[in-house]
């Protein structure tokens, strides 16, 4: 792309019956939003500076632009679209919406080039320690993974995946603002990853960020523990709605408008670099800004055929109907299939789509060799994981959870660490957790009973 018009090269024109197009459906999954008229027009207020009373008629005359508003008609129209309004503000709902589009009849309705039905990627984020909850979100840790995952245990042939959304906690700390810095108001990201390998075994190996906000904190973070993330919304043009210029969420201005990943770096996530993990593009459909378009899906298929590895994903909400979404998506795609016959393109889940794309062979689970001696814990791998040391997880026998570094013995292979005065006595700790993923997404957990000694583990 140059300039934001498609090109393609000579080489690309030849045909590649190996050109594949991965798509990646990633769902920032939230749980249930409600959202009183009241609230719609504080938010009318708060992004565009328009006061004006609550009201119906009111509403309806601005979605159909008749208020003047010296030019900002159709930007506040978009703000206020009916489907945009249209909250699944209860279980109920969603779950009425998942019956339908999980079934195998809606998946293959909108099935890819090899006849494979849709597959979908929760990334479920937990609603804690927030002190104010106007939008009746669903507080409490596990609650939304714990509700996707029973719907996924109870169909064996779903071929969808969970994995990890967060959104960072603003100095408010209301359920309905998101904050810039993960660690500025609280430890939850620490507690929400800690008490995941403790109480339901499990860790992200890919990730999407609350607002698709990195920062250089979040970006030396993930560094270290999870080697795949979605996250980019670089963008051709910008946005009409007043709070999200100028670098305000999701700032990728200095992104590669590209559909393959890239290594970030250390100190400007934006640019391509010598990071270990990987950010792929992302885009979004349902909402107000950043919205795919078939420019976008064509660009996949234009760079899938001259040999790049390119992941399409896009990105929606639970809390609204994402089945026209799906239909929108797949009907550029299919438009896109016609003009490059010999490309294809593959639903995919998110972690899969890296590995295909980057053609990852997937090694075996990385295994811990554990001793201890006296109150030391020793961890040896048996080869290199992702980042420098595992994610360190504690629990006390009072229920209270944390999370601290290792001391490095070998950066990627050994690490140990001691239970003193200085962080936990052993006799206060009830469980210690460690996880790590492999360079290809691979996920392995340990727990250890203090009392007992006794090592249970996980691989995913």
């Amino acid at each position: 792309m140059t300039n934001g018009v498609l090109t393609m090269s000579a080489e690309a024109s030849r045909p590649s019956s190996s050109a594949v197009v991965h798509v990646a459906h990633v769902i920032d999954t939230e749980g249930p939003l409600h959202e009183p008229i009241a609230a719609t027009f504080d938010r009318l207020k708060t992004i565009f500076g328009i006061d004006m009373p609550p009201s119906p008629v009111t509403l309806s005359r601005l979605q159909s632009g008749e208020i003047g508003l010296g030019g900002r008609e159709a930007a506040v129209a978009k703000l206020l679209s009916g489907e945009l309004l249209r909250y699944n503000d209860e279980w109920s709902k969603i779950d009425a919406m998942l019956s339908d589009c999980m079934s195998a009849g809606f998946r293959q309705r909108y099935a890819d080039s090899l006849g494979k039905g849709w597959v979908y990627n929760w990334f479920c984020m937990d609603h804690v320690g927030y002190i104010d909850n106007p939008r009746r979100r669903d507080i409490g840790y596990h609650h939304i993974f714990d509700h996707y995952r029973e719907i996924l245990g109870a169909d064996a042939r779903s071929p969808d995946q969970v994995y990890f959304h967060f959104h960072p906690m603003a100095f408010s700390k209301a359920a309905h603002h998101a904050g810039n810095h993960y660690f500025a108001n609280g430890d939850f990201l620490y507690q929400i990853l800690s008490r995941r390998i403790i109480d339901r075994q499990w860790f992200p190996s890919v990730y999407r960020p609350g607002f698709d906000t990195i920062r250089p904190e979040s970006n030396a973070f993930l560094e270290q523990f999870i080697p795949f993330e979605y996250s980019s919304q670089s963008y051709v043009g910008d946005t009409d709605q007043p709070d999200l210029q100028g670098g305000r969420w999701a700032d990728w201005r200095r992104a590669p408008v590209s559909w393959s990943p890239y290594h970030p770096d250390h100190d400007d996530y934006q640019r391509p670099g010598n990071c270990r993990r990987w950010i792929n593009r992302v885009l979004n459909l349902g909402t107000r800004y950043r919205l795919m378009t078939q420019r976008d899906v064509d660009l996949a298929f234009v760079e899938a055929a001259e040999g790049k590895p390119a992941i399409i994903a896009y990105t929606d909400h639970d809390f609204r109907d994402i089945r026209p979404n799906v239909a929108n998506m797949h009907g550029m795609l299919v438009d896109a299939a016609r003009r490059f016959p010999h490309v294809s393109f593959s639903h995919t889940d998110a972690r899969e789509a890296y590995r295909s794309a980057l053609k990852l062979e997937v090694p075996p689970p990385v295994k811990f060799n554990v001793t201890w001696a006296d109150n030391r814990l020793d961890i040896v791998a048996d080869r290199s994981i992702f980042g420098p040391q595992p994610y360190l997880a504690l629990k006390t026998v009072t229920g209270q959870y944390g999370h601290d570094n290792f001391d490095i013995q070998e950066p990627f292979r050994s690490w140990s660490y001691v239970f003193d005065e200085h962080n936990l006595p052993l006799p206060i700790l009830d469980t210690i957790g460690f996880a790590a993923c492999d360079r290809t997404g691979g996920v392995s957990i340990a727990l250890i009973d203090v009392r007992t000694r006794e090592i249970r583990s996980t691989v995913l």
